[in-house]
């Protein structure tokens, strides 16, 4: 339920089916329906967020937050999470290895390996609890938020650079579904469907939604004459949604997945960032496996004077990987049955967690409005790490056991520890109304998290059997003042502070880190804390015909947590990066030039440096890793009436990603990116059914995903083109 009040009948909160994106840059209008008025029929829809845990006209939200509707989700080709990413500026995603492996980076805060995300990522009100559920196929979705700006009062750890919010759609009264099928270069075939119906009439609702996508791959590994990047992806979703009363709504989801692709895909040896040459070549084949399963029961009750939300959920992930330890370099060239001795590499992690969340909303009908809650988190995660000797005979699937003395490959090194955790944590939000144009919004949540982890006894390095301990915690305020001087114009200011959770090296890393002349790695990672203060603005100008919004940031961050790969003994370490500096600013456009015609861009800046580094003082004064300097996106969507039964939609987007480094010593930076997406989507008047053309990175760029020094590269997708089938009933 909504408790912001609304201003003037043009912000009205919607109740109904969001039907098209505003504000951000990717999700552009449909043409929005003529009301009254020869202007009207240029008017941008509106699209309600929950950013702030209510229900809000975005314009009116107090925050930087870019949304997708249903419909705007369908007409931008969003099919996986690196889609909306890539339309949302100063916010990008280094996807690497396998499909539990990217690197998200919003407004200078960045995910690094093994490290928590900067973002709290919510689906269906549930918080996910680890970074490793964050990528994957998109179906069946209602609506996507990516909201920028700490959001620690609200969300708790690891929410310092934003949220995530992704809803996917509900069944209801009617019988209605979808599918469709496709077909793309890489020998790519998918298949999604979903089917809604009423079980019993008003009360109860069902629905069964799924993906598939195969695909054989792009790249050639020469040395094997195999694919060198399969994937197969298969996903599953049941909703089943009972109202016994107008009051009452209970909402069950349970998820499955399964993938199947490559482990690694890292090529050693490029000669910088932008090094995209080199051979796929490796002796064994590169694996990944990762299967996810959840369930989650949401209860909300109507009360006389506030609305009670409760939310449980179950989760369970596995991951493995397999591949050559140093898997591209010149050691891995020959044939099979000759012994190789670059070594081979494997992680596995098991991870399984219950949350429960509960919060009161007070009623939106007066001038002082509030929410209160509480969070419980357990989980649980094993994680190890292997070094194999190659004997030219394949990998061993290790798990929680090494193969010390295998005859085909035999483990040289395990790393393996049991995490035993737990976060708890309360919450609320004050808003209130000074005048009618003028609110006050205070909210703040304490977070603790407890961290036991249990060093395997089978360790081959560091203390096998030792038992480690760490508490983390802070409490996370935030401020925010909105103005509103005219019910087109929104502009405020907001501070807050927030922090990622520290954790635990594997143990024995430091040591092995210590031998390798690096400083400053230690067994416990601290926790990462930000402050953060944010300046924004959102105007309707021209008779809603032109939105245009932004917003200046600085942010502080202390212990910024920077990943470091250790290639002599396949260690990968976590350290702390003391201080960086962190502002930029945001500006986004969006015009409804014609009915049927919008036009976007949105440039997004973002300058960082390092104040100080103790494990190597000499790069103060560096950008900090894994940071563009800028992003810009620019496109249109025309839709085009052929007749009165059919409309040719045509969409382009461009995408620029400024400069990066990927360490704090700011050698061998990736050179600017210039990407192009487009679609051709031949549709049915009345929505029945939709042929659509896709392309992405139409102008095939070749470019370096991710960049690992001293020499590991990988090499992100080429151009993909897709033909797309969707029948709609």
């Amino acid at each position: 339920m909504s408790f912001c009040r609304t201003h003037g009948g043009r912000r009205a909160l919607m109740a109904g089916t969001f039907l098209s994106g505003c504000l951000a840059v990717g999700a552009l209008a449909a043409p929005a329906t003529a009301q009254s008025g020869e202007d009207d029929a240029l008017v941008q829809d509106r699209i309600l967020v929950t950013a702030r845990k209510i229900q809000e006209d975005i314009q009116d939200a107090p925050l930087s937050v870019t949304a997708f509707s249903e419909e705007a989700i369908r007409e931008a080709g969003i099919g996986e999470t690196a889609d909306f990413i890539a339309l949302t500026s100063n916010v990008t995603l280094a996807e690497s290895q396998s499909i539990s492996t990217a690197f998200l980076t919003i407004r200078g805060l960045t995910q690094v390996r093994n490290g928590e995300m900067p973002v709290a990522v919510i689906v269906d009100d549930v918080l996910q609890f680890n970074n490793r559920q964050f990528v994957g196929q998109l179906f069946d979705v209602a609506q996507i938020e990516v909201v920028k700006g700490p959001q620690g009062a609200l969300y708790g750890r690891n929410a310092t650079g934003g949220a995530i919010i992704i809803n996917t759609k509900a069944p209801g009264n009617e019988t209605e579904g979808y599918f469709g099928l496709g077909v793309g270069n890489g020998e790519e075939m998918s298949a999604e469907g979903s089917v809604s119906v009423p079980l019993i009439e008003d009360q109860l609702f069902a629905k069964l939604s799924g993906r598939v996508v195969s695909r054989e791959g792009y790249y050639t590994n020469v040395t094997r004459n195999d694919t060198d990047d399969p994937y197969f992806d298969r996903a599953l979703r049941g909703r089943l949604l009972w109202t016994p009363s107008d009051d009452l709504t209970l909402d069950l989801i349970g998820n499955f997945g399964r993938h199947n692709g490559r482990g690694i895909g890292f090529q050693f040896g490029a000669a910088g960032a932008d090094d995209t040459s080199l051979p796929f070549v490796a002796n064994n084949e590169d694996v990944g496996e990762r299967q996810t399963q959840g369930i989650s029961l949401r209860i909300e009750k109507e009360l006389d004077w506030a609305t009670l939300t409760s939310v449980t959920a179950w989760d369970q992930l596995t991951s493995l990987t397999r591949a050559d330890q140093f898997p591209y370099s010149a050691l891995a060239n020959g044939v099979d049955t000759v012994p190789f001795g670059d070594g081979t590499q494997s992680q596995y992690t098991d991870m399984e967690s219950w949350s429960q969340e509960v919060r009161l909303t007070s009623a939106a009908d007066g001038p002082l409005r509030w929410q209160v809650g509480a969070y419980y988190l357990d989980w649980e995660r094993f994680i190890s790490s292997t070094v194999g000797t190659d004997l030219g005979k394949g990998i061993k699937r290790v798990e929680r056991t090494p193969f010390l003395t295998d005859a085909t490959n035999p483990t040289v090194s395990f790393f393996a520890d049991d995490n035993d955790n737990d976060a708890w944590a309360v919450f609320g939000q004050l808003s209130y109304d000074i005048t009618d144009q003028l609110e006050l919004n205070i909210a703040g949540r304490y977070d603790e998290e407890k961290r036991r982890q249990a060093v395997s006894p089978l360790n081959t390095s560091g203390v096998p059997g030792a038992s480690n301990k760490a508490t983390f915690d802070k409490f996370s305020p935030k401020v925010t003042l909105r103005y509103m001087p005219h019910d087109t114009i929104t502009l405020y200011g907001s501070w807050g502070e927030g922090f990622r959770s520290g954790q635990f090296n594997q143990n024995g890393t430091a040591a092995a880190a210590q031998t390798a002349g690096i400083q400053g790695v230690q067994d416990i990672v601290d926790q990462e804390e930000s402050q953060s203060w944010e300046l924004g603005f959102k105007t309707d100008l021209f008779n809603d015909r032109l939105r245009l919004n932004g917003a200046y940031f600085d942010t502080k961050v202390e212990g910024q947590q920077y990943f470091v790969f250790i290639g002599d003994i396949g260690a990968q370490v976590l350290l702390n990066i003391d201080e960086v500096d962190i502002d930029g600013f945001e500006l986004e456009a969006i015009w409804r030039a014609v009915d049927g015609l919008d036009l976007y861009a949105a440039y997004g800046q973002t300058n960082s440096k390092v104040k100080a580094y103790t494990t190597d003082p000499s790069l103060v004064g560096n950008k900090a890793p894994y940071v563009p300097d800028e992003t810009f996106n620019a496109g249109f969507q025309w839709t085009a009436g052929l007749n009165p039964d059919f409309d040719l939609v045509t969409r382009v987007d461009y995408e620029r990603r400024g400069e990066q480094f990927w360490s704090p010593d700011n050698t061998a930076p990736r050179s600017p990116l210039d990407l192009v997406n487009a679609r051709v989507a031949l549709q049915k008047a009345d929505g029945q059914w939709e042929l659509a053309l896709e392309a992405k990175n139409l102008t095939d760029e070749s470019y370096n995903s991710e960049f690992v020094l001293p020499a590991f590269s990988h090499k992100a997708n080429p151009r993909s083109v897709r033909a797309k089938l969707r029948y709609n009933f």
